[in-house]
Parts: C-alpha cells; sequence; structure tokens
C-alpha cells in the first residue's frame, strides 16, 4: 500500500538539523539513525554478538556516572576516532573504542554497554519522543526495510549523524539505500528533495560501496589509509549480515526489537 499524501519520507544530513528535533513533534514518526563509520553498525555488531543492550549517552561524564552506578557495565566510546582514555574521562580507560569489530561474543556477551561516540549517540538522543527510533545500518538494512514495509509509518525520518558538524558521505548511502528500498511505499507521499538527493547518491555508488567511500568519504579514506582500522570499513558496508532490527526503547537502551 503507498502512503497518503499526508504522509512523508525525508532524510537530515547534518548535526544542525537533528539538533533542531527537539522543536518538532516527532509523536508520529519513525526514525532511523545512520552512523554508518561507526557507531550504529557497532551497536547491530554488540547485539548480534549476544549484548544484552547498548545505553547511549551524549557525553563522557555520562558514561562515567552509570558506570559508577552500575560496575558490571562495560564502557565503549571514542573521541576523535580514538578509544576513550583515562585523561578523557577523568581516570576511566574504557573498556571498548567504536570499532564494531571490538564488540566480539566474548567480550559483549550477556553484558549492558554505556556508549558515547562524538556524534552517532547524539543523533539517537536528539530522536528522543519519536514514535520509533531504529538503529541503522548496513549490516541490518534489510531487516529495517522489512520492519519499514510492515509498519507502514505515515513519516519516515532518516537520520545521518554526520561527522563533527558536517555531513558525512558514507551515512547519506546508508539513507539512500534505505529510501530505495522503501521508495514504493511512499510513492503518494511528500517526499523531500533531501531523500531524492540520497536515493541518487546512493544509486551512483551502490555496485561499489567500498570504492565509492575511498573516493568520496572523509571517514571512508581515515579508514582505509590506517592498517589496523582498514577491516572496519570493509566490516560496516556488508549488507544484510543479520536479521533482526536494534530499536532505541524508551528506557534509552538499544535493543533487539
Amino acid at each position: 500500500m503507498n502512503r497518503s499524501a499526508g504522509s512523508s519520507l525525508e532524510v537530515l544530513f547534518t548535526p544542525a538539523e537533528f539538533a533542531a528535533l527537539h522543536a518538532r513533534n516527532l509523536s508520529g514518526t519513525t526514525c532511523v539513525v545512520f552512523d554508518v563509520f561507526r557507531a550504529t553498525t557497532s551497536m547491530v555488531t554488540a547485539l548480534a554478538n549476544g549484548a544484552e543492550a547498548v545505553v547511549p549517552v551524549a557525553e563522557i561524564a555520562e558514561a562515567v556516572s552509570l558506570k559508577c552506578e552500575r560496575p558490571e557495565l562495560l564502557l565503549a566510546g571514542e573521541r576523535d576516532g580514538v578509544r576513550i582514555r583515562s585523561p578523557l574521562s577523568g581516570g576511566v580507560d574504557f573498556d571498548l573504542g567504536n570499532s564494531p569489530r571490538e564488540f566480539t561474543a566474548e567480550k559483549v556477551g550477556g553484558r549492558t554497554i554505556a556508549m558515547t561516540t562524538t556524534n552517532g549517540t547524539r543523533a539517537l538522543k536528539a530522536c528522543v519522543g519519536a514514535r520509533e527510533i531504529l538503529v541503522g545500518s548496513f549490516l541490518s538494512l534489510g531487516a529495517v526495510a522489512e520492519r519499514i514495509r510492515r509498519d507502514q509509518p505515515e513519516h519516515l525520518l532518516i537520520v545521518c549523524s554526520g561527522t563533527y558538524e558536517q555531513a558525512a558521505y558514507e551515512d547519506t548511502l546508508g539513507a539512500g539505500a534505505l529510501c530505495d528500498a522503501v521508495w514504493d511505499l511512499y510513492a503518494n507521499a511528500t517526499i523531500a528533495d533531501s531523500a531524492q538527493i540520497a536515493r541518487t547518491i546512493y544509486a551512483a555508488a551502490k555496485h561499489d560501496l567500498l570504492a565509492a567511500v575511498g573516493i568520496h568519504s572523509r571517514n571512508g579514506r581515515r579508514l582505509l589509509r590506517i592498517s589496523e582500522l582498514r577491516d572496519d570499513a570493509v566490516f560496516c558496508l556488508q549488507r544484510d549480515t543479520v536479521q533482526f532490527v536494534a530499536v532505541l526503547e524508551k528506557d534509552g537502551a538499544v535493543r533487539h526489537a
């Protein structure tokens, strides 16, 4: 069934746009947040490897405070792409950084993780108040698209986490891939130019995403030129390796849907 003219499909590209979400009524909106390199990919990977939940927090101090209250928590996060160490946190070395390859079953199985990153966790928190908040990644793209097809939300808002205060090419690819997967549902809806732009960019790159991010993505180029991080780029661009949807629930934790 196609959505009505009163429904909408929109993409936000930059932190300035998602920072303004507090002024919008999102109660009828499903949000999907992408931080492809690497926060949302790491969250999905953690859950796939048996983590109980991931609690996204905006600030380092908030993560450390949660750890004091709940010593069993794992701490994960980065600033400037690097795992948070004691000089930044006031004396605590975080257990994990932001590489999805760190979130192995041996490390995260059965555990709850408090996670803070430069952009991804901020983007998720910005969507609080939405009807539903889904965690986007290429790993779970098919499952997310199927969820949207099942629920047919009136308003679908895809949020790109970006890099610092700028847009991120790889998040645009993720948003465009999801737009492409559900495009027919919104044929009669109000489709924002931003959704058209994301879908067009994805269409131009979809046959070789790794090559595309190596040319066009600032984060992709950085990951690919650092030998120990190159595999992160490859990992994050895998398509449909997990068959579940990760959801930010009302208590502030990301879990299996």
